[in-house]
């Protein structure tokens, strides 16, 4: 095997005997397997849209195939099977729909007429011929190529879990057939995959707003909303992941039941949206980030349902009480098949529960763009006046690897007269801090999850309107920490709407080759972590423009 998508990846730049997620390497040739598949389903459906033909379940297979391939999702092997038979059956499906729409089919690459081996086995032998490693003749263009593979698993995501909720744009689809089909084109230039990159991170603006349109219109806009980290006596059930649909049915199927439900992790934000706090067995808030989740799990008494990535392999001690659904899945592990979560409600009320309550602090979400711009005034006002010097996003994925205690620290020295907006799991280093507020405006204010990115970027283009400059020009320094692929989209979108001057850490990406980062220092100014207090030096220091 050899996965370099993460940012914990092995020394060398790759895993290449097993994840250091935990994936094994048949589980990895699997998914090397499915992606080339994909590929050659991408090359029939890009024609087909030239033609005018369309098929809504193979565009939404796609995504959800494509996100099943992100970190720490899908560590099933059996389950990548069935979406790799699933993948070439949709693929001839289509394929004929195009000949009979005049379109050619006649496709030289393997990868067009793969037929996958009749076994697991053959399957992974399959998949160990296809694995993409970096290229030592055309580094940049692999580099490129990669980067592209990995932000488009990170538009999926989004995509999947707007779909989920009836949003959907043609324009995601196509990029996606358009991107993964060109992977197979060895012709194209170092220039045309810059564009294929840069466009990534346009197409990827577009799902997020999806998926923000998606949330926002079904369950309403957040609201600042105080969430208890103590506990409520009675039986428990622990939700993990970012989707919310999958939480709207956990609520709905255990009300009434005396289960009082939680949530982990990327889930803290749900509290904020008025259709879902309005269920009174929505109570808190347990734990921390994903990567704590072997202890914290061990520690929970109560069934715990992953609902999409962040899944670590669970341990014997609690392995029984551990349920996946939709995308997610462990070998051994119970899943929930179409939204019936009875086998987890089962398993919690057969757990002991809380035996009493649990006092514990309450930490602060909900301030998405809707919350913030509510106070555009005060912190127009606050940032004319001085009150408010600087704004920074502190912010992405947080991991295991040791450097990430950069963000905490950082965060704690931020001086008193600045702003800390924040928003996915690196949150959780410093999410229950006391910062104080400046005029009423807390100073630590959580955006949302990952998931919400685009919330944050709404913001910052907001102020840059009011305050009449470009969002390089605001007093905002973004200041961001990235682990999977959802992260490398992220940043792709904020060099398509280049934004510049962003930190990055706790390292660079290993797929990244010296010329590609060298492109992105001299056109966006991008500068891997120091320490905090050279960083903070250095951007308070830079923050000349003053907003009259």
């Amino acid at each position: 095997m050899f996965c370099n998508q993460c940012e914990q990846v092995a020394k060398g730049g790759g895993c290449i005997k097993i994840g250091t997620c935990g994936k094994k390497p048949d589980v990895a040739a699997q998914q090397d397997l499915l992606i080339y598949a994909l590929k050659g389903l991408s090359l029939h459906a890009a024609e087909g849209r030239k033609k005018g033909v369309i098929d809504t379940e193979t565009d939404e297979f796609a995504v959800s195939a494509l996100f099943s391939t992100l970190t720490n999702v899908n560590f099933d092997p059996e389950r990548f099977v069935i979406l790799i038979n699933k993948c070439v059956e949709l693929r001839e499906r289509l394929k004929s729909k195009v000949k009979t729409a005049g379109g050619r089919v006649d496709y030289t690459e393997a990868a067009a007429a793969f037929i996958p081996e009749n076994t697991l086995e053959g399957m992974v032998r399959q998949g160990e011929t296809t694995t993409i490693t970096p290229n030592e003749v055309n580094a940049d263009i692999s580099s490129l190529e990669q980067t592209t593979l990995y932000g488009l698993k990170g538009i999926a995501a989004y995509a999947y879990h707007a779909q989920v909720l009836g949003h959907k744009d043609d324009s995601v689809y196509a990029y996606v057939y358009e991107a993964l089909s060109s992977m197979l084109n060895k012709e194209l230039s170092l220039e045309e995959w810059v564009a294929i990159a840069l466009k990534c991170g346009e197409v990827n603006l577009k799902a997020m707003e999806l998926l923000d349109a998606a949330n926002t219109g079904r369950y309403g806009h957040p609201g600042p909303t105080a969430v208890p980290l103590g506990a409520r006596k009675g039986k428990a059930i622990l939700v993990s992941g970012h989707d919310l649909n999958d939480l709207e049915e956990i609520l709905i199927q255990t009300e009434g039941k005396g289960i009082n439900i939680y949530t982990h992790g990327e889930m803290l934000p749900t509290h904020g949206y008025p259709e879902l706090k309005k269920y009174p067995h929505f109570y808190g808030h347990y734990g921390t980030a994903w990567q704590n989740q072997h202890k914290e799990f061990a520690q929970f008494p109560g069934a715990i349902i992953m609902t999409t990535n962040c899944l670590q392999k669970p341990h014997d001690s609690y392995k029984d009480n551990v349920f996946t659904c939709g995308l997610v899945g462990w070998p051994g592990v119970t899943h929930i098949r179409n939204h019936d979560f009875a086998p987890a409600t089962e398993r919690s009320l057969e757990l002991p529960g809380f035996a009493m309550d649990i006092p514990g602090k309450t930490v602060m979400t909900g301030f998405a763009r809707n919350a913030v711009m509510s106070v555009a005034d005060k912190v127009i006002d606050g940032v004319k006046s001085g009150a408010i010097r600087h704004f920074f996003l502190v912010g992405g994925c947080d991991g295991a690897k040791a450097g990430r205690n950069y963000y905490t620290e950082f965060v704690e020295k931020v001086p008193k007269d600045c702003v800390v907006l924040t928003l996915a799991c690196g949150k959780f280093r410093f999410f229950d801090k006391d910062l104080g507020d400046i005029g009423g405006i807390p100073r630590l204010l959580d955006i949302g999850q990952c998931n919400d990115a685009y919330s944050a970027i709404q913001i910052a283009v907001a102020l840059s309107k009011a305050f009449g400059v470009s969002v390089n020009e605001l007093p905002l320094s973004m200041v961001l920490s990235w682990y999977e692929q959802k992260a490398v989209a992220i940043l792709l979108t904020l060099l398509y709407l280049g934004i510049k001057d962003i930190r990055l850490g706790p390292t660079l990406p290993s797929f990244l080759s010296p010329n590609v980062i060298n492109f992105l220092v001299q056109n966006y100014n991008i500068k891997p972590i120091t320490t905090p207090d050279e960083d903070l030096a250095a951007i308070l220091k830079e923050d000349t423009v003053r907003v009259q």
